[in-house]
């Protein structure tokens, strides 16, 4: 197709709006379970364009190709270097009650202080402020509470009302030296998204085989398909590894709830990226290698980091937005899945290969049947696919 000014204006115009984010996917395309092996998975790769089309003026045409995801190897270049996220999901869904024995459900989001949390919670309209939660641990016959051990009744108040949110800041009622971390081992649970209503997944499938740093209510799931074999094989063909953490939270998985998404308020994130993956990035680009982000919420830390003009070593919260428009500073290829419509994600990835094709692409995930969603199937985007 072939852009005039006046349709390459309205284009812009489309990329602003929520409901140009939209696709029907089939409900039975929304996977359960996780591929097993992880690896198992399939792999929908997205190289350039092609070119006699674009010197004719046109957008070109996309090109893509079909494989399991541990061929992944032999799809990246010696020197290329995998940006992982080493953020592991917290037991952060907890189910309790009122005193009066109403149900309630929370999803912990973000540490506010000591043994003070962000959370959703459920029914939100009757857990106001001042209102007392009570959880009861899973072990039958707990022992005498220690830092160590699980106290057998865990109980919080409520606050105050995040605005930002709509969620609670809740105080858990623990001794200064007990860590509500540990806790969570006991009285929570791993929390699986809400489209995932049949499954027989454990949590650690939940969890990437690199996950290291305790903070997050949901997994990077691009991350998931990776084993630790696989890991070795990059690492034996000359791609190198380097991580970042983010603790996803709200930020990543909140819907656009507006229609001019440029109007969207992102919630902040927590993220480090270190000195030693700053280095080897920039040690990577200098010698022709090529930075990968396994996942958007890589993308969004290193971007994030970067906002100087420059990439640096950071540590606090990040709440940058990505969308069409946006000048890449950092990332140059993105090994994602398919994401729900309407979303931030689906947007940060159409800020790199532009919406049009991007909703091309889920077309065709759709058409060979491609798996969607966080135990779905994945995406490498090359850095010759890039719209920029």
């Amino acid at each position: 197709m072939n852009y005039d000014d006046k349709s390459e204006i309205n284009c812009l115009e489309l990329d602003r709006l929520a409901s140009s984010y939209d696709y029907e996917l089939p409900p039975g395309r929304i996977a359960q379970n996780p591929a097993v092996p992880r690896d198992s998975a399939r792999l929908l790769v997205v190289h350039s364009r092609d070119e006699s089309q674009v010197s004719l003026g046109g957008m070109g045409k996309p090109t893509h190709s079909h494989h399991p995801f541990r061929d992944l190897p032999q799809l990246l270049r010696p020197g290329d270097l995998l940006v992982l996220n080493n953020t592991r999901v917290m037991p952060a869904r907890l189910y309790g009650h009122k005193p009066g024995g109403a149900a309630v459900e929370v999803l912990l989001l973000e540490p506010q202080a000591e043994h003070r949390w962000l959370a959703l919670v459920k029914p939100g309209k009757r857990l106001k402020p001042g209102a007392k939660i009570i959880f009861t641990s899973s072990l039958t016959s707990p022992p005498s509470p220690t830092p160590h051990t699980p106290h057998p009744v865990l109980t919080a108040t409520i606050l105050d009302i995040d605005l930002a949110t709509g969620g609670r800041i809740l105080q858990f009622e623990l001794p200064q030296d007990v860590s509500l971390i540990e806790q969570l081992e006991h009285f929570g649970q791993v929390p699986f998204p809400p489209y995932i209503t049949d499954s027989e997944a454990q949590p650690e499938q939940y969890q990437t085989v690199y996950a290291t740093q305790w903070g997050a209510a949901a997994a990077p799931t691009a991350g998931l398909h990776f084993t630790t074999d696989l890991l070795s094989k990059l690492q034996a063909r000359g791609i190198e590894q380097a991580t970042i953490t983010l603790h996803v939270g709200v930020g990543t998985f909140r819907p656009v709830e507006v229609e001019t998404i440029t109007s969207h308020q992102m919630h902040g994130e927590w993220i480090e990226v270190s000195q030693e993956t700053v280095d080897r990035i920039h040690h990577t680009q200098a010698r022709g290698g090529r930075a990968i982000a396994v996942g958007t919420t890589v993308a969004r830390a290193l971007e994030g980091a970067a906002q100087s003009g420059e990439l640096r070593p950071y540590r606090g919260k990040t709440n940058l937005f990505i969308y069409p428009g946006y000048r890449w500073q950092v990332v140059e290829g993105l090994i994602t899945n398919f994401h729900l419509p309407r979303s931030s994600l689906l947007m940060l990835v159409s800020a790199l290969i532009g919406r049009q094709r991007l909703l091309e692409l889920y077309q065709v995930a759709i058409d060979c049947q491609y798996r969607f969603y966080s135990f779905g199937d994945a995406m490498l985007i090359l850095p010759e696919a890039r719209c920029f």
